[in-house]
């Protein structure tokens, strides 16, 4: 059994506030999923589910946003759809739990994603006010009364791992001078279903520099983590086709790559940002692969202290990891990034003609999906 992906599309990334702030988040994934049907030709009623990523599912997020943004499309009534939270892996996740029902032969066509609109309902609206830890007598009783935050986490690994406010801010830039390349040179142009105006990422910065980002105040008293190195809050969606064989064979598809890996693995829930170190290592283990057979990593950009300390603790050569820049300059809309991530790793190998692709991401709550493809 296998699990293929057979297309990958998503939206331009948008700044909060900024070109796809007043679009309804099932607008988001509705549209989407319709240029994914309409880029693939499947029959969108030989759909057996559609599974889709996102955080902070209240408001206009709330009540299935899988399902509603299917319906929003004009799709088939019969066609099921299930949101997951798993943090900032959710599409991710999304994507693994389709491939393991193609695998499984329990479904042989599953739409995969996850959107998220930081304009219309903010980061952490579902832990307000208290937060997921207040009260839980077990969780006290294990980790104490202490400071749970991904700002912390980001300071503690720079200090960890040795890593100055200055290469921090070198990193950003880097970031920001290849997603200003990728834009350019149309890197990113077959990925991207226009919305409205909206065709090209907003948050790239052509006018950052050094000078610029050393001028701002860390996040934290005395940290070493500032704005301009973490992840842009965003609004943005993408979305994937996963296909058995036998699906591919009887709707015609073109196979563009088929899923060689995938895992989550946890790690330290208070140094919550690290567990994408091991679960890297874990996954290559376990797909018989090593570091030097891959062609390009996307490790998500959360903040420049993961990448950079990801980078020390596998030995990957940072010339293949995130070479059209990350979400420090691109943005990172929680619930569709590890969708967003996929969709253009899986056209960057196809440009560069690459065989392996590996995406991995750090996820509230110390945990890390790792996914591995082969293009076909």
């Amino acid at each position: 059994m296998e699990a293929f992906l057979v297309g990958a599309v998503r939206t331009p990334v948008g700044r909060r506030g900024g070109a796809l702030a007043a679009v309804h988040p099932a607008d988001l994934g509705g549209h989407v999923i319709a240029a994914l049907v309409g880029r693939t030709g499947v029959d969108p009623g030989a759909v057996d589910d559609v599974i889709f990523g996102c955080v902070d599912t209240l408001g206009p997020q709330s009540g299935d946003i899988a399902r509603t943004s299917w319906l929003a499309a004009g799709l088939p009534e019969h066609v099921p759809g299930v949101t997951v939270d798993r943090q900032c892996g959710s599409a991710q996740q999304a994507v693994h739990f389709a491939a393991q029902a193609v695998l499984s032969g329990t479904a042989d066509l599953v739409v995969a994603g996850g959107l998220q609109s930081m304009s219309q309902v903010p980061i952490g609206s579902a832990m307000a006010p208290h937060g997921p830890f207040a009260g839980s007598a077990g969780w006290a009783a294990r980790y104490g009364d202490q400071e749970i935050s991904q700002f912390r986490s980001a300071d503690e690994i720079a200090a960890k791992w040795g890593l100055s406010r200055a290469d921090l801010e070198e990193y950003a830039l880097g970031s920001h001078r290849r997603a200003i390349r990728a834009i350019d040179e149309e890197r990113f142009h077959a990925e991207i279903a226009p919305l409205g105006a909206c065709d090209t990422d907003e948050g790239p910065r052509r006018d950052t520099s050094a000078a610029r980002m050393a001028a701002l105040e860390p996040l934290r008293p005395d940290g070493v983590t500032t704005a301009a190195t973490s992840s842009q809050l965003a609004d943005g969606a993408a979305a994937l086709l996963v296909a058995s064989t036998a699906a591919v064979h009887r709707h015609g598809l073109r196979p563009r790559a088929r899923i060689r890996h995938l895992s989550a693995r946890g790690g330290d829930p208070i140094l919550m940002l690290t567990a994408p170190f091991e679960a890297t290592n874990h996954a290559l283990r376990r797909a018989g692969l090593t570091v030097a057979d891959i062609d390009l990593f996307e490790v998500n950009e959360a903040f420049a202290a993961v990448v950079l300390a990801w980078l020390a603790e596998t030995g990957a050569d940072p010339e293949r990891v995130n070479v059209n820049g990350g979400a420090i300059a691109l943005g990172h809309p929680l619930g569709g990034t590890g969708a967003r991530l996929l969709t253009s790793l899986l056209h960057e190998l196809e440009r560069t003609d690459g065989r392996y692709g590996l995406l991995t991401m750090c996820e509230g709550g110390g945990q890390a999906n790792v996914t591995i493809i082969e293009r076909c």
